[in-house]
């Protein structure tokens, strides 16, 4: 029995996907579906069951001994979001809550870190899971902070060689794009914001730079379609003897302007783009540049190409954006 945390949203509904697809039906998610369209992310595929948030601790305890795997992807994801409170229950407390489980009963768990917590890339791309280092790493906002504290929390439990679950796997992605973001608003890919301009032939708009070492538009980030995130996630399920904290992108920074004229490309059509301010609130505090370091990925075994970034786009674009159904 394997246990989806976050089932119903972006990561998570892939992963139930592409277990349905593997024949694996014993797949109990939990999640919220509320009163948005979050319900058509599962509605495609067989689980068994949906569990409230609010009843995960009754089922955890039922199933002790079923469980075989916690894939930890619920989260509070929104960069913007500003109750602290609210994100540490959520992204940590929970977290550790979960990790006690595996821990208790030999459970492989799996689950979501970050590339929000290394910050302004000062201190690398790294999955480095040293404590010093991640100790020295400073995000930029609650969310990723969140997540860089449960890293260090995991890493202090290992170097004090306390036990741990039959594995332990921390996955730190990058901008990931892709079907089944479509409840995400204003975290949404870039991909998915512009489609409906690039469908209607209008112009789109890319933030203009502020940094005299990057064009307008040219500022660079590790896009990551979703396919490959769940790739890496069946994986480790598949290798537990995997374990630690692991970078998950394509190992190549790519600009915007790359990711709108893909986009375009996808349709057939040439790019129109547009460069608009940045506004102000976020000018000191914007990356420029985010990389995936794949080689502890690929040391450990992990040896499937990464989608390019066009390809990526282009099934993104044809397979889902430009259909009236776009769910995975």
């Amino acid at each position: 029995m394997i246990v989806v945390t976050g089932a119903a949203g972006f990561i998570g509904s892939c992963v139930v996907a592409r277990l349905d697809e593997m024949d694996i039906h014993d797949v109990y998610v939990v999640d919220w579906l509320g009163t948005d369209d979050r319900w058509k992310n599962l509605a495609k595929h067989e689980t068994g069951g949906i569990i409230l948030p609010e009843q995960m601790d009754d089922f955890l305890e039922k199933h002790r001994k079923e469980i075989t795997a916690v894939i930890h992807m619920g989260a509070i994801s929104t960069t913007t979001e500003r109750d602290v409170d609210l994100i540490l229950r959520s992204n940590q407390q929970l977290s550790w809550k979960l990790w006690c489980f595996c821990r208790d009963n030999g459970c492989q768990f799996i689950y979501a870190s970050s590339a929000a917590t290394y910050g302004d890339g000062s201190k690398g791309f790294t999955d480095n899971e040293a404590l010093s280092y991640l100790k020295s790493l400073r995000p930029l906002n609650p969310y990723g902070w969140s997540k860089a504290s449960f890293d260090v929390k995991v890493a202090r439990e290992l170097a004090e060689g306390r036990d741990a679950p039959k594995q332990h796997v921390g996955l730190k992605f990058f901008n990931v794009y892709g079907p089944n973001e479509y409840h995400k608003g204003g975290q949404k890919s870039v991909v998915a914001h512009i489609f409906p301009s690039v469908k209607r032939g209008e112009p789109v708009k890319l933030f203009k730079s502020y940094n005299p070492d990057y064009k307008d538009g040219w500022q660079l980030r590790d896009f990551v379609y979703v396919e490959d995130v769940v790739d890496v996630i069946v994986w480790m399920l598949e290798n537990p003897a995997v374990n630690g904290l692991f970078n998950v992108g394509t190992g190549a920074a790519r600009s915007f302007y790359d990711l709108a004229r893909a986009t375009w490309n996808a349709l057939g059509l040439t790019e129109k783009i547009e460069f608009v301010e940045m506004p102000e609130a976020i000018r000191d505090r914007y990356q420029y540049y985010t990389q995936a370091d794949l080689s502890k990925l690929r040391a450990n075994g992990y040896v499937k190409p990464m989608t390019s970034l066009e390809d990526g786009v282009g099934e993104y674009v044809t397979r889902y954006l430009n259909n009236s159904d776009m769910y995975r």
